[in-house]
């Protein structure tokens, strides 16, 4: 490469990045904005979400995880941004979710000590484990 023409203060760097995933129509009727992940744009995710905590899930279900958790969360998240799980095995990982380890329909609280920072891969494998557990005893 040779010098720089005069005028350009930037240098160009040779990156690779991956691509993005191509992104799809939204599947709300009659909307012709693009989804960048999911099936739905932003407004209509906020609109299907909240149709689904309005009328599909459990009342007890939206009491325990309304604006007190989410408070609580975003907390503990920001305390603890790596996940748990991942720590102890060598791996960093940004904590995205947090679990209870002792359910709340168990009697566990929202306390600290009873709290666990994970990725969702992490998540999803211990939620599993606990419902194949709960299923066999």
């Amino acid at each position: 490469m040779g010098a720089i023409p005069q005028g350009f203060s930037f240098t160009r760097k040779e990156v690779n990045y991956m691509p993005y995933k191509p992104k799809r129509p939204c599947a709300y009727p009659g909307c012709g904005r693009l989804a960048i992940s999911g099936q739905y744009c932003v407004e209509h995710q906020k609109q299907t979400d909240s149709h689904y905590n309005h009328f599909q899930r459990e009342p007890e279900t939206n009491k325990r995880y309304g604006r007190t958790w989410k408070r609580i969360r975003d907390r503990f998240i920001k305390a603890h941004p790596l996940c748990e799980a991942c720590k102890k095995s060598g791996r960093l990982t940004p904590a995205e979710e947090v679990h209870h380890i002792l359910p709340l329909s168990q009697g566990g609280t929202n306390d600290v000590h009873n709290l666990m920072a994970l990725c969702k891969a992490c998540h999803s494998r211990i939620t599993l484990e606990a419902n194949k557990n709960n299923r066999e005893s």
